[in-house]
């Protein structure tokens, strides 16, 4: 283990956060947002001063190995979170820092859950910082740095397969910087597009900023305490649009912008998230109209809109579906465990798992009276390795053990088992909000200190995926 160089690469991502605060540092030019300046001179300067210290006592050569990737990935999301929380501390619009790093990770993981009663009273800054964390957390701190850095070396690639998610990490190019800039370009065209589209249809800079940052990285914070309900039919659609588009693997559009190749519309796990996401909101939006819950066509956005942000784990709101009907509810939970798709910004189990998944357990059903049989796990046209397939099942199985774990840590307090339950998933699949007190016009403010802490460990698992950051619990990871 090369922990020296670990430090130094740790230094130097401290510093690239250190001047992301910059950016809403510029919000405070003004006479009326001016007092949040302190917190982000204190941010920048505490980054920045750790990140040089990091450097300090690094050291700068010597090759990455996987124990060395687990470190910088979990370290980088840890040291993210914590730094992030420094300008809600010291504005004083966060002031218990338990708070402030819930806010921070969640975030950074693109979760959306929030500890803020009223979101509407924070200066624009800081709005803005909510806002940006998620969209450096949307793509990936880690694979942000692996392209704009060259001095990882054959380690990046190692950081490259640790940060995206799904059952493998596609590798586009030879060189593994190049892929991981690919990635990054798409994410900054559809950053742009739904930016330009929001401004036509005639939200200002801040909204239309904000609200895209928190739409392409699927993390749903939104500066009004309405959420998305603050607007009309149209930017709704809009929304609609991009949480689909940023819910699709995004290899898939550099091979089809590459190659011209429509075939990849055919991928498996495409056409499973598009035939769910209308077959959820068709089942939603009868549920809805059954219960005489509004006329047919804003039933239908609703229902529409709330299918979409939960699959692609965005977790904004245009109605409050935690006091939906029952079937409504339990369709919304299910796709909070399944996610969208593989090499996406979105969260949850991610539904080329659930296809693999299930493939196994059929394959397990034929053995029982044919168990001769030679049967390979098939998504599509792909045989799945064996490794993979074991993976898959490893991973939700810790995924179903830590949301019940979770559940039973966030019942305690007493609150209902639909609160306690759902904010375990919604937090642990990056969603945000679930049900009960933690609806979309709810929040997480009212559970105990240690119970956040405990949500922020949810968070980081489930961005993370698990593997990762349990490695770091192992005994045996420390002895080399």
């Amino acid at each position: 283990m090369n922990r020296g160089r670990v430090l130094h690469i740790l230094g130097l991502l401290l510093l690239v956060l250190a001047g992301a605060q910059l950016l809403p540092l510029l919000w405070c030019l003004t006479p009326a947002t001016a007092a949040s300046a302190p917190g982000f001179a204190t941010g920048v300067a505490a980054t920045a001063l750790l990140g040089a210290v990091f450097r300090w006592l690094g050291d700068r050569e010597g090759e990455l190995y996987r124990r060395d990737g687990v470190l910088i990935v979990v370290g980088a999301w840890v040291l993210a979170s914590l730094s992030g929380a420094i300008p809600y501390l010291v504005t004083g619009a966060i002031p218990d820092p338990v708070d402030a790093l819930f806010e921070s990770a969640s975030g950074f993981t693109t979760t959306g859950a929030s500890i803020l009663t009223d979101i509407e009273a924070l200066p624009r800054p800081l709005l803005f910082w909510r806002s940006f964390t998620q969209w450096l957390g949307g793509i990936g701190i880690v694979v942000l740095f692996v392209a704009l850095l060259s001095e990882l070396g054959p380690g990046a690639r190692f950081l490259f397969k640790l940060e995206v998610p799904g059952p493998k990490a596609e590798i586009l190019h030879p060189r593994v910087q190049e892929t991981a800039a690919a990635l990054a370009r798409i994410y900054g065209v559809l950053t742009l597009l739904q930016i330009a589209v929001l401004l036509v249809l005639g939200l200002d800079l801040f909204d239309a900023v904000t609200h895209t940052f928190s739409t392409v990285s699927t993390g749903g914070f939104s500066p009004h305490a309405d959420s998305v309900g603050h607007f009309g039919s149209a930017v709704q659609l809009t929304i609609v649009l991009f949480m689909l588009a940023a819910g699709i693997n995004f290899s898939l559009y550099h091979t089809l912008l590459r190659r011209r190749d429509p075939r990849v519309l055919r991928d498996v796990e495409l056409r499973v998230y598009l035939v769910l996401v209308i077959a959820a909101s068709v089942v939603v939006a009868l549920d809805l109209l059954f219960a005489d819950r509004g006329a047919g066509v804003a039933v239908a956005i609703d229902a529409l809109f709330a299918v979409v942000s939960v699959i692609t784990t965005t977790g904004f709101a245009t109605a409050d579906f935690a006091t939906w009907p029952g079937l409504a509810q339990a369709v919304l939970l299910a796709l909070m465990l399944a996610g969208g798709c593989a090499g996406s910004t979105a969260g949850g189990a991610k539904i080329v798992r659930v296809l693999i998944a299930w493939r196994a357990a059929m394959r397990e059903v034929r053995l029982t009276f044919n168990p001769a049989s030679v049967i390979a796990v098939v998504v599509g046209r792909d045989v799945v390795p064996e490794s993979s397939v074991r993976s898959v099942v490893a991973l939700l199985v810790l995924w179903m053990l830590a949301w019940g774990a979770g559940a039973l840590a966030l019942s305690v307090g007493d609150p209902d088992i639909a609160t306690a339950a759902s904010a375990s998933i919604a937090t642990l699949s990056n969603v945000g909000p679930g049900l009960g007190l933690v609806g979309p016009y709810g929040g997480f403010a009212f559970f105990a200190p240690w119970q956040k802490c405990v949500i922020v460990g949810l968070m980081w698992l489930g961005r993370l995926e698990f593997f990762a950051l349990l490695a770091l619990l192992q005994p045996r990871f420390w002895r080399a």
